[in-house]
């Protein structure tokens, strides 16, 4: 089963300690900068929307965003273009894109009360329903491969996944690990 359109999301640290407003100029910085591997394109707010996409960053090959979704802030990384190489491959690119951009955020908010994100728990997920319908068989088909990953990201074997298989969401695992694992990728 190839694999495409991998998302990777990884959890804000406790409550989100920063207004989620302040991300706005941030991005667009990013945007003017030209600060990420892909070419951004523009900043969308939907801070309006319940427990929804938060703050998007708009890419041509892939978005960030500040997201909310299941009113659980982190940040998402969601990959639209197709990239070649292994499942494993797109794995490691969707996550080392997010844990680079969860690095800078850190950074910019480093204040009194710092944004941090989680070194134990993240999601990965694939946005495309055609490809990986949210079935137990599609979990089957790729849990080799997802386990590798992480064996190689985590560097340990302490690490569970769990897959939630409502078909009215996206095919995804949460990823909790045992030990802090570094946001590098």
């Amino acid at each position: 089963m190839e694999l495409q359109h991998i998302n990777v999301k990884i959890y804000v640290e406790g409550d989100l300690p920063v207004d989620p407003a302040d991300f706005i100029p941030v991005f667009h910085q990013w945007v003017k900068d030209k600060v990420l591997d892909e070419l951004l394109i523009d900043v969308a707010d939907y801070r309006h929307v319940p427990a929804g996409p938060g703050v998007l960053l708009v890419g041509l090959e892939a978005d960030y965003d500040m997201d909310n979704t299941d009113n659980c802030w982190g940040l998402r990384y969601s990959r639209k273009a197709p990239l070649e190489g292994t499942n494993e491959d797109r794995f490691r690119q969707a996550f080392r894109s997010a844990a680079h951009a969860c690095r800078m955020l850190e950074k910019e908010f480093a204040g009194d009360s710092p944004l941090k994100f989680s070194r134990r728990e993240f999601e990965l997920f694939v946005n495309d329903r055609a490809l990986a319908p949210n079935t137990p068989e599609t979990f089957e088909a790729c849990k080799a491969e997802l386990e590798s990953f992480l064996k190689k990201l985590l560097g340990h074997d302490e690490f569970a996944v769990v897959h939630r298989d409502d078909p009215r969401r996206l095919f995804g695992v949460t990823i909790s690990s045992a030990q802090p694992f570094e946001l590098t990728g």
